[in-house]
């Protein structure tokens, strides 16, 4: 019965929101991870279907020794779905076999009442998005090419055609170099060259983050990624410095830093120190971080933007719109703290910071904040140009939720319906040099400048414009004479 304890207290976590599906699997102990997994997708699949089963035999009302209804769920599925409920004899299997025959009769009026012959046809249908998002693999750089990747699996049959041309086309991905695209339902997980750790089941836009960071492959690089478990961008880091240098990586949950521990042996990551402990608890000021030129930081958010395989079945939960505020209001708060503690570094010299979330709140606005507190402004950091941040990349930040609509040009999102992606938000803080620094102010004291973009320059120009437009043509000319006069002096 244990088992179903446990998959009621994952039920529980989703409802609360404290995790995608995936995240709250992953969670689980490894060998109970499979049927544990395969009980919860399941029982979501048919939860609204169920919840009305157990409501009409009024399950809940007649037996108080079942408290919880997500325990109800998850038996009441193996009950009616499965091949029974695979525990030994005990009081709350017994409530709910009372039960059998009313639970049975009142799931086989609700598939009359749905019109539906099949039980599969009661399941929650699948995400479109879903379908559209190729099943995206990185080719872990740490052990062999991607070259080599590619031979392997035309060897297998694949096709460099595309992931949608065929059910055995494949491709190279355009803006990230070791990255494979495959049709959306291919399946990798058992396969030998998964579990050897030479390839990485990680989304696209989850590869952004450190390639945008791009920490240098030089024996003397410090990195730190700041909340790494399960690990993908942490092997991607350690990928991308070629195993060199040292990379701290940072978990809290002891449960999580089993996890990417395990991650990083696969992923043949020999440079990485992962250490249980709070990011935030760390002082910039001890010696063993006072090298640390680069933080990753992708720290806990709403995962508004996930759309994978799996969190489409959360989609039906509903919460309270003034709760929902408040989460983000905290989320947010939490994000602007754990950036502010990493411009603290004193070598630190570039900053990712990025969500899976499609909110604002946790995207711009933590952004626009952190540009204005006394760390940044201290510190002198700013961000990248485009030029340094995927610049072929065409989808930006919302102009609009910026200090200056240039900026947003300074970050990058992804979009779920439109890139193939799940939703993504990244930015990159970099510290200027005194003499940028210096540039800078000046800037802001006398206007634009070369130094916050050429943008900002335009934008204000259309400003000013629009303004002098809505004086009339012969104030308008009035002012322009001026400056022309002003200019010439």
């Amino acid at each position: 019965m244990n088992f179903y304890f446990e998959a009621a207290k994952l039920l529980d976590k989703l409802d609360a929101k404290k995790g995608s599906v995936k995240g709250v699997i992953a969670s689980v102990s490894d060998k109970d991870r499979k049927r544990t997994a395969a009980l919860v997708i399941e029982t979501l699949k048919y939860k609204s279907v169920l919840s009305d089963v157990i409501d009409a035999a009024k399950l809940l009302k007649d037996e108080r020794k079942i408290t919880s209804k997500n325990l109800a769920l998850v038996l009441v599925h193996d009950l009616l779905l499965s091949n029974g409920i695979q525990a030994g004899d005990g009081p709350i299997k017994q409530a709910i076999l009372r039960h059998k025959t009313r639970l049975n009769g009142e799931f086989q009026k609700l598939k009359i009442k749905r019109g539906v012959q099949s039980t599969a046809d009661l399941a929650q249908s699948e995400d479109a998005r879903a379908a559209r998002i190729p099943r995206y693999v990185r080719v872990n750089t740490a052990v062999w090419t991607t070259d080599k990747a590619v031979k392997e699996f035309l060897s297998r049959g694949f096709e460099l055609t595309g992931p949608f041309e065929s059910k055995k086309g494949f491709a190279r991905d355009q803006h990230i170099p070791d990255l494979l695209l495959f049709p959306p339902h291919t399946q990798f997980t058992d396969d030998p060259l998964y579990t050897a750790g030479k390839i990485i089941l990680q989304d696209k836009a989850s590869c952004f983050p450190a390639y945008i960071l791009a920490p240098p492959a030089a024996d003397d690089s410090v990195v730190i990624d700041a909340t790494a478990a399960p690990g993908n961008k942490t092997s991607h880091l350690s990928a991308l410095m070629r195993n060199r240098g040292k990379l701290f990586a940072f978990e809290r949950d002891r449960k999580r830093f089993s996890t990417l521990t395990k991650m990083l042996a696969k992923a043949h990551c020999r440079n990485v120190e992962p250490i249980n402990a709070d990011f935030l608890t760390v002082s910039p000021e001890d010696p063993k971080y006072k090298d640390v030129t680069h933080i990753l930081l992708d720290p806990s958010c709403s995962g508004s933007g996930i759309v994978n395989r799996l969190d489409y079945l959360l989609d039906a939960e509903t919460q309270d719109a003034e709760e929902d505020r408040q989460r983000l209001d905290k989320l947010a708060s939490f994000q602007l703290l754990m950036i502010r503690h990493a411009m603290k570094f004193p070598s630190v010299k570039g900053i990712v910071y990025s969500t899976c979330s499609v909110h604002a709140i946790e995207n711009e606005h933590v952004v626009r904040q952190a540009l204005r507190t006394e760390e940044a402004l201290s510190g002198g950091f700013k961000l990248a140009p485009r030029g340094q941040i995927l610049p072929q990349w065409g989808r930006r930040g919302i102009s609009e939720e910026m200090n200056c609509p240039a900026d947003a040009q300074s970050v990058v999102r992804c979009s779920p319906t439109e890139d193939a992606t799940n939703g993504f938000f990244v930015s990159l803080f970099v510290k200027a040099d005194k003499s940028e620094n210096n540039a800078e102010n000046a800037a802001h004291a006398s206007g634009p400048t070369d130094t916050l973009d050429k943008e900002t320059t335009t934008v204000k120009r259309k400003e000013r414009d629009t303004s002098e437009e809505s004086s009339g043509p012969v104030e308008t000319q009035r002012r322009r004479k001026k400056r022309k006069k002003k200019n010439h002096s």
